[in-house]
């Protein structure tokens, strides 16, 4: 399966994950991931991250989102291209 987004590490060891606006909605699926994450909004608008058993929130920019490994978790579509920066944390 093919990733709906596109990665490029930064200097700082982040990496900016770009979500192009021409995206079929169908590809953003519920996941987990293996490692705990802080994400941050760089563009985009109306876009949504749903965590397990929980409403949908609208990412906004500026703001510091934490993702606890192995939480399922997905993005809704928004408008515009969503361009998010993410910091792993290595666990154990």
């Amino acid at each position: 399966m093919v990733n709906p987004y596109k990665d490029v590490n930064t200097d700082d060891g982040a990496i900016i994950r770009t979500f192009s606006e021409g995206l079929n909605e169908e590809e953003l699926v519920w996941h987990r991931d293996k490692q705990d994450r802080e994400i941050a909004v760089v563009s985009g608008t109306d876009w949504q991250l749903q965590m397990d058993n929980k409403l949908p929130t609208e990412l906004k920019k500026g703001k510091l989102y934490y993702i606890n490994a192995m939480e399922y978790h997905r993005l809704i579509k928004g408008n515009g291209t969503l361009r998010l920066k993410i910091w792993e944390h290595k666990n154990g």
